[in-house]
C-alpha cells in the first residue's frame, strides 16, 4: 500500500511537471508564431496603403476598409480576427474602424491600450474569447499604425489557441491514462514481490505457532538458495536444537520425578519406624531429665515436620508429572475458614496468640478444592503464629462480584524484600 501510495504520488507530481513544460511549450511555439505574423500582417498593411494618397479620401477610405479582409486572407493562422480602429479625435466621422464580425472590442482594455499606444513595438497579452459557447483562450496583439497623411491607428489581432488547449487536453488525458495504468501495474508487481517477500515470514510464524503449542515436529519448507532459503534453513536448524533441548530437558525432568518419587517411598518406611520411636520417647518424656526431655521435644517436632516435608515432597513430584488434577466443588469460604482456626486454635492457645476473625454475615459461594486451601490456610496460620511474637493475628474473609479472598496478617518481625522474593520457593524457610 505504501508502494502504490508513494508511486501514485510520484506519478502525481511527475505528470503535473511534464503537464506545465508542455502547456509552457505551446504557448510559447503559438506566442512567437502569433508575433511573427504579426510582423507579417504590420508589412501587409503598409502595402495596402503603398500608393494612397492622404488627401484623396475617398481612395483613404477604401484603403482602410481592405485592411481587415487583407489581413484575415493572410498568414498560417485560420482563426485570426482583426481590428483596425482609428485612434484620432472622435468627433471625426471620415475615418472608419473596421473589424472582423467576430471580433469583442471588450478584449481591449483600456490599460492594455494604453500600453500600445505608448510605444511602437508590438504588445501582447492573453485573453478568453467564446467559442461555439466555449471559453478558450487566445493571444491579444496590438500596434500603432500611421495611415498615410499622419492619421493614428490601431492594429489587433487575436489569435485563438484552441489547437493548442485541444493538444494539451489530450496530452493530459494521456499522462492520466497512462499513470493510472502504471500505478496499476506498479501495483500488481509490487503484490507479486511483497507476496513473494512476506510468504516466508508469515510461513515462519504459521510454524513458530505451532511450535509454541507443542509441535516440535514442524519446519519451514525450504526453496532455492536466496536468503530466504538460508533464512529458513537457518530457522529449521534453530527449531531441531531446540527440540532436542527440550527432549533432554524432558528426560531429565522425567528421571528428576522418578528420583524423588524413588526416594520419597524409599524414605516412608524407616521414617514410619522412626516417628513410631520419637512417638513413644515423646509420650514417656516426663519420666527423663531435663536436658533429655527437651532432646526428645525437638526430635518429636522434627520428625512431625519431616514426615511433612516428606508428604510436601511427595505430592510436589505428582504435580510435576501432571499426575494430580485439582478438584474443584462449590463451598462456603466461611465454612472451610472456620475449620481451619478449629484445627489451629489449640496451637494458637500454647503460644497465646489471640486469633481475631472477620468474616462476612452470609455464606461465601466459591468453587475451590478444599483439601488444598485447607492446607495453604494452614501452612499461613502456623507461621503467622509462631512469628506474631504473642500478638493478635487477624484474619479476614472478604468478597465482590468476581472474587473472594482470605488474609492472614501478624504483627511479627515480618520478612524483608529480599525475603519476600523467595516466599514462594519450594522448602524455603525464613
Amino acid at each position: 500500500a505504501y508502494t502504490v501510495a508513494l508511486s501514485g504520488s510520484a506519478l502525481v507530481l511527475l505528470g503535473g511537471v511534464l503537464s506545465f513544460s508542455i502547456g509552457n511549450g505551446l504557448f510559447s511555439t503559438r506566442t512567437e508564431q502569433a508575433e511573427l505574423e504579426s510582423h507579417r500582417a504590420t508589412y501587409a498593411v503598409s502595402r495596402v496603403f503603398s500608393g494612397v494618397s492622404g488627401t484623396n479620401q475617398q481612395q483613404l477610405s477604401k484603403a482602410i476598409a481592405e485592411v481587415v479582409p487583407e489581413l484575415e486572407s493572410i498568414g498560417v493562422s485560420q482563426t485570426r480576427q482583426v481590428a483596425f480602429l482609428y485612434s484620432g479625435s472622435k468627433n471625426s466621422k471620415k475615418y472608419s474602424s473596421p473589424r472582423s464580425t467576430n471580433f469583442d472590442l471588450k478584449l481591449i482594455t483600456p490599460e492594455f491600450r494604453a500600453r500600445v499606444l505608448a510605444t511602437d513595438d508590438i504588445e501582447s497579452q492573453t485573453v478568453q474569447i467564446s467559442r461555439g459557447g466555449e471559453s478558450i483562450p487566445a493571444i491579444l496583439i496590438g500596434q500603432r499604425f500611421i495611415v498615410p497623411e499622419g492619421h493614428p491607428y490601431e492594429l489587433y489581432l487575436v489569435y485563438d489557441m484552441y489547437n493548442e488547449q485541444q493538444t494539451l487536453g489530450f496530452v493530459q488525458r494521456t499522462l492520466v491514462l497512462g499513470g493510472l495504468v502504471t500505478l496499476m501495474i506498479i501495483g500488481f508487481f509490487s503484490f507479486l514481490v511483497t507476496s513473494w517477500l512476506v510468504r516466508p515470514v508469515r510461513d515462519a510464524a504459521e510454524v513458530s505457532e505451532f511450535i509454541a503449542a507443542g509441535d516440535l515436529d514442524r519446519r519451514l519448507p525450504v526453496r532455492g538458495s536466496d536468503v530466504i532459503a538460508v533464512l529458513a534453513t537457518s530457522f529449521n536448524h534453530m527449531a531441531d536444537s531446540l527440540q532436542e533441548k527440550i527432549k533432554a530437558m524432558r528426560q531429565l525432568s522425567t528421571m528428576q520425578q522418578r528420583f524423588v518419587s524413588d526416594v520419597s517411598h524409599e524414605l516412608r518406611t524407616p521414617l514410619t519406624t522412626m516417628k513410631l520411636t520419637a512417638d513413644y520417647l515423646y509420650s514417656q518424656r516426663e519420666n527423663f531429665d531435663d536436658l533429655s526431655k527437651r532432646s526428645v521435644e525437638i526430635m518429636h517436632s522434627q520428625m512431625d515436620r519431616f514426615d511433612q516435608l516428606l508428604a510436601d515432597l511427595l505430592e510436589i513430584s505428582r504435580y510435576d508429572a501432571a499426575g494430580v488434577k485439582p478438584e474443584y466443588e462449590v463451598h462456603d469460604l466461611n465454612g472451610i475458614v472456620g475449620s481451619a482456626l478449629e484445627s489451629i486454635q489449640q496451637f494458637a492457645d500454647s503460644k497465646g496468640v489471640y486469633l481475631e476473625v472477620d468474616i462476612p454475615s452470609g455464606a461465601v459461594q466459591c468453587e475451590v478444592d478444599v483439601r488444598r486451601i485447607e492446607r495453604i490456610l494452614n501452612n499461613l496460620l502456623t507461621n503467622a503464629i509462631e512469628h506474631s511474637e504473642g500478638k493478635p493475628v487477624k484474619i479476614r474473609v472478604a468478597q465482590n462480584e468476581t472474587a473472594v479472598a482470605v488474609s492472614v496478617t501478624d504483627q511479627g518481625i515480618g520478612m524483608n524484600e529480599a525475603e519476600l522474593a523467595q516466599a514462594f520457593n519450594r522448602f524455603w524457610r525464613a
